[in-house]
């Protein structure tokens, strides 16, 4: 239940503070006076959208609180997302939006826990219930009919239906499996001979190491030149450790100066370090004298091998030009393609197996859909009863009312296109309801709509922006004793422009704009001068107000002195109004209390009549 609304800078309104209790609660006033501003702030609050122009002309920001105690069945969603309830049952709902030059920041909070989008819709559908006039547009969609039907079927029905989504992504994927290999067969099946015979080019190939033709350009550049390479190691031999000419080797020259350090040492031991250098590259050079001497003798002249490698070299380097660029490219390719074939010929791939399964797809979605359509029957007979009975008082005695349900092709939602079928007048033929239904008709049929709906519905406060639009007389008298009805076991709020509604209240609002001064501090010839500014002021009347606005209501003239006469008149009238209420409010039975309500978050997700 509301408890108190908080505005700062919204739109018209400076700064607004409101507490609300139980019961039916009616907001009055001059058209225009922003009354629908105050229902767009509870429902901002609780995150539906704003326009460009929510903050007040000239701030910065604007801000939205919204207390609400909550019911045993709200506290396990908040365990459930973590969030701490205040008091144990308060949970402030607040919104703030920032204007940012051409657009604006918005953050939304939960008792001060930053929340996103998804989880302040979720508890918003769980706290309010949000009808207007407005809405007799959307009561003409099939799909929102339907919605409507399957919501009052409650966690059955609704959970059916999600069997039915299932089972319809289910037989879509296999039927669009099954066209999509029927239209790719032929190219499948030239895939198929290209991969098969580029995966035996690439193993026969025996690709196994990337840096195989590396080894072989190295390999064919050695055995190439081995005659050179066997030359120049001797030559590197005898000038590092045996020349055979006669001269000194590098291994000689080394030896006689480490000779003669050896000597000078015992003279000078500074010569030591020089000595161990030397001692160390004579070491070296004897070392490298044998390696080269050993890698000549190693060559050999192998014509053979030479051949094998250049034939193995200018077959990797085709199959790198054609499969590459290079031989690592080549063994990833031919990895892929063994993937690739065996996705081709896999097991579950031929055209028969997927008109097996996409069969048997459809077969479960017609099961599904078949039971979804008894229960909807079902649900249609206790909806169609329910609605002719709230309808009936609404000065619609002779009402008939059916829900129609049509066979079509099985989609997620089921089978069925649902309709609903009106016939105001005895001797009429049903008809679909927006072709026929007047629109103070359309308005009673929201407002029975409603009350239907809050005999399930987990929402304990119902909102009505001039759900009396088009009516008067009786029937506005019917819709009032509907609303105080409500208000026994919900807390209602509503906009209105009935007397009659606004005299059956617990609680009455007025809304009126206020044009105001605020001095700018700027001086001109007569002092500082003023700037006009419009906002919006809601006041909770006492009983004396509540006599004077009913009487505005009625007359429209309270307050001129043009003419007392009327004005007495209007008074008397108003009078008449609350006594006549009070009879009426003694007279009205109570609603018959929820059974036991649906789940919110799953009926809600169904039904999308919220007013955004």
């Amino acid at each position: 239940m509301l408890l108190s609304l908080r505005i700062e800078n919204f739109a018209l309104i400076d700064h607004l503070d409101l507490t609300f209790g139980a019961g039916l609660h009616v907001l009055t006033g001059e058209t225009g006076a922003g009354k629908s501003i105050i229902l767009d702030a509870i429902d901002a609050a609780l995150g539906g959208k704003v326009t460009g122009r929510a903050v007040r002309t000239g701030e910065e920001r604007a801000t939205i609180e919204a207390t609400f105690r909550v019911n045993d069945l709200l506290k396990s969603w908040f365990e459930q997302e973590q969030i701490d309830l205040l008091d144990d049952e308060i949970a402030v709902c607040s919104r703030e939006i920032v204007a940012l030059g051409s657009g604006q920041r918005n953050r939304s909070r939960i008792n001060g826990v930053l929340v996103n989008k998804q989880q302040m819709e979720a508890l918003r559908d769980r706290l309010v219930e949000i009808t207007a006039q407005g809405q007799t547009v959307q009561l003409g969609q099939p799909g929102l009919q339907r919605d409507w039907l399957d919501s009052y079927g409650g966690i059955v029905l609704l959970k059916q239906r999600e069997v039915v989504s299932q089972a319809f992504s289910s037989y879509q994927q296999a039927a669009q499996a099954l066209e999509k290999r029927k239209h790719s067969e032929q190219q499948r099946l030239q895939q198929l001979d290209l991969f098969e015979y580029q995966l035996r080019e690439l193993n026969a190939a025996n690709l196994d190491d990337p840096d195989e033709l590396d080894q072989l350009e190295q390999e064919r550049k050695r055995l190439g030149h081995s005659v050179e390479l066997q030359q120049q190691s001797y030559q590197v031999y005898q000038a590092l450790y045996q020349n055979e000419n006669g001269e000194d080797a590098c291994a000689d020259l080394l030896g006689k100066a480490e000779s003669l350090l050896n000597d000078m040492v015992r003279y000078d031991d500074q010569i030591q370090p020089i000595l161990e250098i030397v001692t160390s590259a004579l070491a070296q050079v004897e070392e490298a004298g044998q390696q080269i001497n050993a890698y000549g003798d190693d060559l050999e002249t192998d014509p053979q091998r030479l051949q094998e490698v250049e034939e193995r070299i200018v077959e990797l380097k085709q199959i790198s030009r054609k499969y590459g660029p290079n031989l690592s490219d080549a063994i990833a390719l031919r990895q892929s393609l063994q993937t690739e074939l065996e996705e081709l010929t896999g097991a579950g791939q031929s055209i028969e197996e997927l008109e097996k399964l996409t069969a048997t797809r459809r077969t479960e979605l017609v099961e599904a859909s078949t039971l979804l359509t008894k229960l909807r029957q079902s649900t249609a007979q206790g909806l169609e009863a329910r609605l002719i009975a709230e309808l009936k008082p609404l000065a619609m005695e002779k009402v008939q009312f059916q829900v129609g349900i049509t066979p079509i092709a099985p989609t997620a939602a089921g089978s069925d296109r649902i309709s609903y079928l009106f016939s105001p007048n005895p001797g009429e033929p049903l008809q679909p309801l927006t072709e026929i239904a007047s629109g103070g008709e359309m308005s009673r049929f929201l407002l029975a709509l409603q009350a239907c709906f809050s005999q399930v519905d987990s929402a304990e406060t119902l909102v009505f922006d001039e759900i009396d639009v088009g009516v008067s007389g009786r029937v506005a008298q019917a819709i009032a004793e509907k609303l105080y009805q409500l208000g026994r076991h919900h807390q209602v709020l509503c906009v209105t422009h009935q007397p009659i509604v606004a005299a059956m209240a617990d609680q009455h609002f007025n809304v009126a704009k206020q044009v105001i001064e605020l001095s700018n501090g700027s001086q001109n010839g007569n002092g500082a001068s003023a700037e006009l500014r419009t906002i919006v002021r809601v006041s909770a009347l006492d009983q004396e107000q509540r006599r004077q606005e009913l009487a505005q209501l009625a007359s429209g003239q309270v307050g001129s002195a043009e003419n007392t006469t009327t004005e007495a008149a209007a008074i008397a009238f108003a009078d008449s109004l609350l006594a006549q209420a009070v009879s009426l409010r003694d007279g009205v039975s109570p609603a018959e209390p929820a059974a036991k309500p649906v789940e919110a978050a799953a009926k809600k997700k169904a039904r999308s009549t919220r007013k955004r």
